[in-house]
């Protein structure tokens, strides 16, 4: 198990991550989810030795890697690191580069080499250099390497940055099977949320060197802490309403309030945009389509909703071809699952 406990690290007297604790158990993939700037790849570098904390530590089943008091050298971690451009030698062929490091030498580690190619797919490549393969090649290649010496910890910086989303679809589900068949405890960092729900079993949301919320991805997705990681998570429409009586009042109806929030405090509502439903009946107000885009598997749906002498503008996620037409008047109404009710102020800037 690895685990951070109570991390502090600046640079140049700015914190750059504070007080950040939680765990990764072998064979569980975690993410570390956030903006640019959040403390991601700073956890990632103490944890792989390249740093050392200025506060807390970070332990290896259960004894003590690094803190401001000691580090014990990267080499003698038993953690593998696979870096955001993958840093391949280019001199060496791609079994050199796999069995670069490994304490093993000669035909046990040319077999420890094949076989860890053979995970991933890619034997056939073991005597091509570098630059004759393609990205997702090179990413396997950087993958094999990482899983080569059957490191306790596998961390993963970035690891689909370089590949385009067709590419990055096809291959983040052979990695995930390879990395679940290693048994290894697994940290990655993503700024990508849907990378991070499908490739984790908890995700570590950070915001300004701060964890912000923990959980399976379902857990974050369904029941976000707060409006950033809310937002974080998927295209939103955000309104503002009255509390009263454990209800948000607000121009698309009423919704519950959570029971921290005060009769006649003003609250925000997070409605996600598959959230917003658009149909013919009588249920819901009344708007107006102002433009319609087919993003491939669904519609994005721009609309103007009339409030007094207001105009409310919403965005609605369908599935599929939308056919309703611009001009259209529709019903809209909220699936208040998929909608968060937060104190005003509570979110992403």
């Amino acid at each position: 198990m690895l685990e951070f406990e109570r991390i502090r690290h600046a640079y140049n007297g700015s914190l750059s991550v504070r007080d950040v604790s939680f765990q990764v158990q072998p064979g569980e993939v975690v993410s570390l989810l956030g903006p640019s700037g959040c403390g991601k790849t700073t956890l990632l570098r103490l944890a792989a030795g390249l740093e050392q904390p200025q506060h807390g530590s970070i332990r290896l089943h259960g004894d003590v890697i690094s803190s401001p008091d000691y580090i014990q050298p990267p080499e003698q971690r038993g953690i593998g690191y696979m870096f955001q451009d993958y840093a391949l030698f280019p001199h060496m062929t791609v079994l050199q580069n796999v069995v670069f490091g490994l304490v093993e030498k000669g035909s046990a580690a040319t077999r420890r080499g094949l076989d860890v190619l053979g995970e991933v797919g890619i034997e056939d490549l073991s005597d091509m250099y570098p630059h004759e393969l393609s990205g997702g090649q090179q990413q396997r290649v950087a993958l094999a390497r990482a899983l080569a010496p059957k490191p306790a910890v596998i961390l993963l910086d970035e690891p689909y940055a370089g590949l385009d989303s067709r590419l990055r679809e096809r291959i983040r589900d052979q990695m995930l099977h390879v990395l679940k068949a290693s048994n290894a405890a697994a940290l990655m960092v993503t700024h990508d949320a849907e990378e991070a729900m499908f490739m984790s079993d908890r995700i570590v949301v950070l915001r300004d060197g701060h964890v912000v919320q923990i959980g399976r991805p379902v857990n974050l997705y369904c029941q976000p802490s707060s409006a950033f990681v809310a937002e974080f998570f998927g295209e939103v429409n955000r309104i503002e309403g009255i509390v009263a009586k454990d209800k948000v009042i607000t121009s698309l109806g009423e919704f519950s309030a959570p029971k921290s929030l005060s009769d006649g405090s003003t609250a925000s509502v997070v409605i996600r945009h598959e959230a917003l439903l658009i149909d013919a009946g009588n249920d819901g107000v009344v708007g107006e389509v102002i433009e319609s885009r087919l993003l491939g598997r669904a519609s994005l749906i721009h609309l103007s909703v009339p409030i007094g002498r207001d105009v409310l503008h919403l965005h609605a996620r369908i599935p599929g071809l939308n056919s309703i037409e611009v001009g259209s008047q529709v019903r809209v109404r909220v699936d208040p699952a998929q909608a968060f009710v937060f104190a005003a102020g509570n979110g992403a800037e």
